[in-house]
């Protein structure tokens, strides 16, 4: 049995990225399996589109594209996922890069029929060269990386985390896309939970489905400075709760926090114990972990609440189109627009 071939979509969205977004594509095409294509997908940003197709327009195995549905990552990577050619739809931050193997680890997963989407590691590189002392390990999902509390090894998991991912194409066709309304938009309120809520909808269009986390399929995601802050912290716990409180709404909570139940009740409280712990022994940060972990989840609880109430009012929803519907209106630089 051939392996299965590997598109690779980063979805892209300001020139202040330039230098990331190049890193990011040079590591794809360092892999030692290599992808069938890399898909950059450009979200509503006709100056970046234009700069990309220039500097990509003599490689044949990097396709760029306009966005083809509503500004933000969700329709991005429905877009990237539409146009894609391969078996396997591997997705890639555009201010990350992949280590040599990455693919290659993905790629193996799916030797078992049954796997639907293989997630990997992602490692953070502060700006500042180090980790914030009083930035918890068990927080690391707040600025897009693996967090302490994750199997190690080769898992099954609920869900996979969208920024390192890869899925069959066939899932896509059993669950539909991305959903539009939950995600990131750019420089807005960072959202998320858009690769929960699918992969929630993948399993339970597919009960047979299996999704693996694969710790050995590493990427290292820049963290700028402004997210080492504890008011970006603080910012980022809030809207990971508005969006906790549209995946519960979908799904129903029973399943929708059926993973942040067991962090919440065994991974945190051994977070704020080791903060302690390392406060009373005279280790750096120590207190600030603890309490950094405290607030993380007081946050993370207002947002919730708050979105659950819009949610109930019909004042927040989101919505999930057929990849298909994307595939009509797709657009390489120079093509006629569908605003």
């Amino acid at each position: 049995m051939s392996e299965p071939r590997v598109s690779v979509v980063i979805c892209v969205y300001t020139e202040d990225r330039w230098e990331d977004i190049l890193a990011a594509v040079a590591s794809v095409r360092a892999q030692s399996r290599p992808a069938l294509e890399t898909l950059l997908v450009v979200d509503h940003n006709e100056a970046l589109l234009d700069r990309l197709a220039k500097e990509y327009k003599d490689t044949g195995e990097v396709r760029v594209l306009a966005n083809a549905g509503p500004r933000g990552l969700s329709a991005g990577r429905n877009t990237g996922i539409a146009a894609s050619s391969g078996e396997i739809v591997a997705f890639l931050d555009d201010d990350a890069v992949a280590e040599r193997h990455w693919l290659r680890y993905f790629a193996d997963g799916y030797a078992d029929p049954r796997v639907m989407a293989v997630g990997g590691r992602t490692v953070p590189v502060w700006a500042s060269g180090r980790r914030p002392a009083w930035f918890p390990e068990e927080f690391d999902w707040v600025v897009g990386c693996a967090y302490r509390g994750l199997p190690r090894g080769r898992a099954r998991v609920r869900n996979v985390l969208g920024g390192n991912a890869s899925f069959r194409r066939t899932a896509f066709d059993a669950a539909g896309g991305f959903a539009t309304g939950i995600g990131r938009d750019g420089d807005k309120r960072p959202l998320g939970c858009e690769e929960t809520e699918l992969c929630i909808r993948l399993t339970r269009a597919r009960p047979d489905a299996v999704l693996l986390l694969d710790d050995r399929a590493v990427i290292h995601h820049r963290v700028p400075e402004a997210r080492e802050h504890f008011r970006y912290f603080r910012t980022r716990t809030y809207a990971e709760g508005l969006s906790k409180a549209l995946v519960a709404q979908s799904v129903g909570a029973d399943k929708g926090l059926e993973s942040e139940r067991r962090y919440a009740t065994r991974v945190l409280p051994a977070g704020v114990a080791r903060g302690l712990r390392d406060a009373l022994l005279a280790r750096p940060g120590g207190a600030g972990r603890a309490g950094a972990i405290v607030a993380g989840v007081l946050t993370a609880a207002g947002g919730y609440a708050v979105g659950s109430v819009r949610a109930r009012r019909g004042e927040a929803e989101f919505s999930v189109a057929p990849v298909g519907e994307f595939e009509g209106r797709l657009r390489e630089p120079g093509g006629p627009r569908h605003d």
